[in-house]
Formats: structure tokens, sequence, C-alpha cells
């Protein structure tokens, strides 16, 4: 193990939530055990969604344990340290190559911390630390892909713009001959749509056609899973990527639901997607995630940055309901003037 000693009065320091609507930072260790690297974090990323649910203490007790995060300190509903896109440098490992590379880890927002070898994933080259925060979120996309069994020549309906919803609809875009439609109600979102190359429709000009082949619903909201189940053909499947915490939604199964034998799945990252689980480990699929992220296009998708300093105080913004912008990123202080940039050094 290589030493590394903290700068005299640095004090590293994590984010917990400590009750609802409320986070602060606190101190915390970063001390590695035997078989672990110390890694100083360059960004993290906020997942909108989850993390939204953690700090208004709306994660469901019967979800708990599934609910952790890898390295997860404290238990719902609070205190909490809780987070998992973690992008960092690493300071001390007992492998020497590794000293110095820049890694990705399942980890909370934290300034310093220690994690099992094995949990650190190298970012491939010339793959930015900035947007490889992203790369949970396209772990997600692409297991939903797999669970929807989407293929070349298909329609495609992705409903909801938000930033997991974009990146499925990136992926679909990149089959062979697919016809991929994003609907969303904010038409701010077009221009990455058509990037990505997908059309774009709000609801009011989207008219459910009903003929898609594969359909994304990822707006958690009760009219878009409506405008889901509209867009899909005869024995279609919807891909169901909105995770509700506590709250309920109606799904709208009167009216051709029935009589079009369409078929209604969850897509949930925890598990690699049964097609792919005999060939897949986690440790795989992470792996091609951080490689599909090199495409410079998907720079568009990190609209927000904030320093960790500041996070507490901006959370209730941040997380708010309808908030602006896709992915906001958290930057750390750090002593290297090019991390913000560069790729694997």
């Amino acid at each position: 193990m290589v030493e590394i000693k903290t700068p005299a009065g640095e004090q590293d320091l994590a984010l917990w939530y400590a009750e609802a609507g409320v986070a602060d930072l606190r101190p915390a260790a970063a001390v590695p055990a035997p078989g672990q690297a110390l890694v100083r974090m360059l960004w993290s990323g906020l997942s909108r969604g989850t993390e939204r649910l953690v700090f208004n203490g709306l994660v469901p007790a019967s979800e708990y344990e599934r609910m952790r995060a890898p390295l997860q300190e404290g238990a719902f509903p609070f205190p909490v340290k809780y987070g998992y896109c973690a992008v960092g440098v690493v300071e001390a490992a007992e492998t020497p190559d590794l000293v110095g590379r820049n890694v990705f880890c399942l980890h909370p927002h934290q300034t310093r911390f220690a994690a099992p070898l094995a949990m650190l994933t190298p970012l491939p080259a010339h793959l930015p630390p900035r947007r490889a925060v992203l790369a949970a979120n396209m772990e997600t996309a692409l297991n939903a892909l797999w669970d929807s069994g989407a293929g070349p020549g298909d329609r495609v309906v992705v409903v909801g713009a938000g930033l997991v919803g974009l990146l499925v609809a990136y992926l679909a875009a990149g089959l062979p001959g697919a016809d991929v439609t994003v609907v969303d109600l904010d038409a701010s979102r077009r221009a990455i749509a058509e990037s990505f190359g997908a059309r774009f429709a709000t609801p009011a000009d989207f008219g459910a056609p009903g003929d898609a082949d594969v359909v994304f619903h990822a707006s958690a909201s009760a009219p878009g899973l409506g405008v889901a189940l509209g867009a899909a053909g005869l024995e279609a499947r919807v891909v169901e990527l909105s995770w509700y915490g506590e709250g309920e939604v109606a799904a709208p199964l009167g009216g051709a639901f029935h009589s079009r034998r369409l078929t209604l799945v969850s897509s949930q990252v925890g598990h690699v997607a049964p097609t792919r689980r005999p060939r897949w480990s986690y440790a795989r699929r992470l792996g091609k995630a951080l490689e599909l992220l090199a495409d410079p296009r998907l720079e568009a998708l990190i609209t927000q940055d904030v320093s960790f300093e500041d996070l507490p105080e901006a959370l209730p913004r941040l997380l708010a309901p309808g908030a602006k912008g896709l992915a906001t990123v958290v930057k750390y202080a750090s002593p290297r003037a090019d991390d913000s940039q560069s790729a694997e050094i």
C-alpha cells in the first residue's frame, strides 16, 4: 500500500441525508483496509429520481434492503449516507498500477473514500471523468434495452425525456434501421433527442398511433404511462422504467390494453436482464456502459454542475419536483487542474 497523507487542515467529508428535506456534510474516515484502495473523488452524479425519494424520506419500508447502495452508511429513512455515481483518482492501493488511475465506483458523495479493489472500474481511455458519472444511468438504459427485446428495424417509442429516457433513445437509435420517437412535455429536449438520431414529439402532437413494436415508459407519471400504452402496437411490449417509491400510479388498463394483448414489464438495474444473465456479470455490464459513454454527444446530458461544499444547500432546488435540466454533477476540489476533462492518466 502506497501511503498517502491527508494534507494539513484538510478534513474528509461526506454528504448525509439527515431528515426529510435536510442534508449536511459530516466528517468521514477514509482509511483503506487490506484489499481496498484510497480514492480521491473528482466527480459524483446526483441521481434525481432515486435521491429525491431518499431526500424526502419516501423510500418504502418494504424496499429498505433492496434500496441500499453498495457502500451506504446509516439506514433508511434517516440519517443515511447515500449515492452510487462516483468517479475519482486512486491515491493509494496494494496494486501499484492502479495508483493514479481514474476509476468509477458505486459510492456516496464524499471527498475521499476507501473501497474494495473489486468495486473499482478503471475508466476507458478517452472517457472524460465528468461524463463517466453517467455510468450507472447508462447501465439502467442498457439493461432496459435488453429487457425490451428491441431489434433492428423496430419502431421504438420512449415516453419521458429525462436522463434515462434519453439514454434509452440513444441506444435504440443505434439499432440498424430503428425508427425511434421520444415523447415529452418539455420541448427543450428536442435538440438532444434529434442529435441522437430520434424524432421528438410532445404528447399533444404525438397522437399515439399504436403501431410501436417496443415502448419504454420513463416519465414517472400516470399520463405518461397512458401515452406509452396507447403507443404500443398489437402484442407489443411496454417496459416500465419509472420507480414511484411510496407513491401510487393509476394504470390505464382499459381501452385497447387487453384487445391488443399488450405486455407490461418492469425493468430494474439491480439484476442483469434474464436474456443476458447466463453470460453477463455486473462487472461486464458496467464496463460496457462506460465504453458506451465515449460518444461526445452524450455531454449534452449534463446540464448542471454544483460544488460539493454547496450541495446541502442546493439539494432542495436540485431535487424539487419539476426541477429544470437533466443530469447534475458534483465537482470536488482537486489539486489536478485537468481533472474536469482529462481521460485516463
